[in-house]
């Protein structure tokens, strides 16, 4: 890679944002990367793209003004803070007494904004990598009602969320074999457009220090493995405020 560093710009955010079709899949692809990731070197992610044409496609997407080179002085542009903040003790409390007694809790504070979606217009996006657990997610959501994406990785959720667009709701593992969720939700937090997206943490971490770092970073919800077909239609009907099917 060169030693070049570039952000994403506002045209070329809402060209990935929105699958602009005049913008190429690849392009939208990278821009979502750069954006996730700052400067950090794109052909680890995108080990398919030769260094070269990494290099030849950041050029072309420069001129098309999607993204911009940064000067030595240039940071990332202002975007959305995660939501790093004290988690109340009674907060906390309340999470691991609905935790412990029905293996979900749901963060009702990011939920008073919300506007509710018709069912058959939810997408939920499950990022898990244990087979077993994306397979019993894909038949859960599906009864409920709901359409389904699935991921095994960080890297499978960045080409999803590239190619696909964004979800009605995440479903999010913390142990991932190339990420940890709680990275993961940090980063997204960081991002304007990610914000609001509805996500909800999906893992055997119970810990009260693992529960409050979900909830400091604005984790909409936290489901506990193993989980109940009505824990979870349940928790989705509830965040999307829209009745599960």
């Amino acid at each position: 890679m060169s030693t070049a560093k570039y952000r994403v710009t506002n045209h070329g955010r809402l060209a990935y944002e929105t699958k602009d079709p005049a913008v190429p899949s690849d392009y939208r692809l990278i821009l979502w990367l750069l954006d996730f990731h700052g400067e950090r070197q794109l052909d680890t992610w995108i080990d398919s793209f030769p260094e070269q044409r990494i290099e030849d496609c950041l050029a072309e997407m420069e001129e098309l003004g999607l993204i911009e080179r940064l000067t030595p002085s240039a940071g990332r542009p202002a975007g959305v803070p995660p939501r790093i903040l004290p988690v109340r003790s009674t907060e906390l409390a309340g999470a691991q007494s609905a935790l412990a007694e029905h293996g979900a809790y749901i963060n009702v504070e990011r939920l008073k904004p919300r506007k509710p979606k018709p069912a058959p217009q939810i997408v939920v996006l499950v990022v898990d990598d244990d087979p077993d657990q994306r397979a019993l997610a894909d038949l859960r959501i599906s009864m409920a009602g709901y359409a389904v994406r699935l991921a095994d990785s960080q890297a499978a959720l960045l080409r999803s969320l590239a190619r696909d667009g964004m979800p009605d709701v995440l479903l999010l593992d913390v142990v991932l074999p190339d990420a940890d969720g709680f990275e993961i939700l940090a980063r997204l937090r960081r991002l304007r457009s990610f914000a609001s997206l509805p996500i909800v943490m999906l893992t055997v971490k119970r810990e009260a220090a693992d529960i409050e770092r979900g909830l400091m970073l604005g984790a909409d919800g936290y489901i506990t493995k193993p989980y109940s077909k009505s824990i979870l239609a349940g928790v989705l009907s509830r965040i999307l405020s829209a009745p599960a099917g």
